[in-house]
C-alpha cells in the first residue's frame, strides 16, 4: 500500500485548533499541546517580572527591551509560540499591527514540560537558530534548572546552567542578577524539588 503524501499544515489548520490548546506549525506539521500547568505559568510570570522592570522599563537596570508572553512568531514557514520573547527596542521600535510578529526576537525562553520538551529542545531550537535569535534560555521548572545558550554562527553555545539556590546572571540579562528560586513561589528553597507532574 502506498504511503499518503505529506500535507503541510496551513494557518487555517492552526486557527481551527480549540482555544484550550497551544498550536504551532513546525516543519510543516501542526503541533498542539495543553495550556501550561500552574508551575509552568508561575515560572513564566516570575521571569517576566524579574526582567521587565530592569530591562524593559529601565527601573534599576539598563532598559532597552520589549518583552512578550507567548507571542505568535512567524519565522519563515514556521509558526511558533515561545513562552517568553524579548526584542531590543531598536529592532522592534513600533507596536505590530498584526496578531503575529515576523521580526525574530533577540532572546527566547522556553519553559520545558513533558509535553513540550521534545519540540523545545529539538525543532524549535533549530528554528530559532536559523532565524538568528541571539539567545535561548531553557527553563525546567520541574527540575529547577535554567540553561542559557548564545548563537555562535549557526550553533548554540551553552553559556551556563543555574540550579535552585543559585543566582541567575546570564547574558543577555547579566547586568541585574536575580535568584532562580524567585520563579518558584510555592517551593521551600531548602527542600528537594517535587516530582514533575507537568503536562
Amino acid at each position: 500500500m502506498a504511503e499518503a503524501a505529506f500535507r503541510r499544515a496551513t494557518y487555517a489548520d492552526l486557527e481551527a485548533v480549540p482555544d484550550h490548546l497551544v498550536a504551532e506549525i513546525v516543519d510543516g506539521t501542526l503541533e498542539t499541546h495543553p495550556r501550561p500547568r500552574p508551575r509552568h505559568a508561575m515560572a513564566a510570570a516570575g521571569l517576566a517580572a524579574e526582567l521587565g522592570h530592569p530591562f524593559g522599563r529601565g527601573r534599576g537596570g539598563p532598559g532597552g527591551w520589549i518583552f512578550m508572553v507567548e507571542p505568535e512568531l512567524h519565522l519563515g514557514s514556521h509558526v511558533v509560540v515561545p513562552d517568553l520573547a524579548g526584542w531590543r527596542r531598536e529592532r522592534l521600535s513600533a507596536e505590530p499591527e498584526t496578531a503575529y510578529i515576523e521580526t525574530p526576537p533577540d532572546w527566547v525562553c522556553e519553559i520545558l514540560s513533558p509535553a513540550t520538551a521534545r519540540l523545545d529542545r529539538g525543532p524549535k531550537r533549530r528554528i530559532y537558530a536559523e532565524a538568528g535569535v541571539g539567545y535561548l534560555w531553557l527553563l525546567d521548572p520541574g527540575d529547577g534548572v535554567l540553561e542559557a545558550f548564545a548563537l555562535t554562527g549557526r550553533q548554540w553555545l551553552l553559556l551556563g546552567t543555574v540550579e535552585r539556590g543559585e543566582t541567575v546572571g546570564l547574558p543577555p540579562f547579566d547586568a541585574v542578577p536575580f535568584p532562580l528560586d524567585s520563579l518558584f513561589p510555592f517551593d521551600d528553597p531548602a527542600a528537594p524539588p517535587p516530582p514533575s507532574l507537568e503536562t
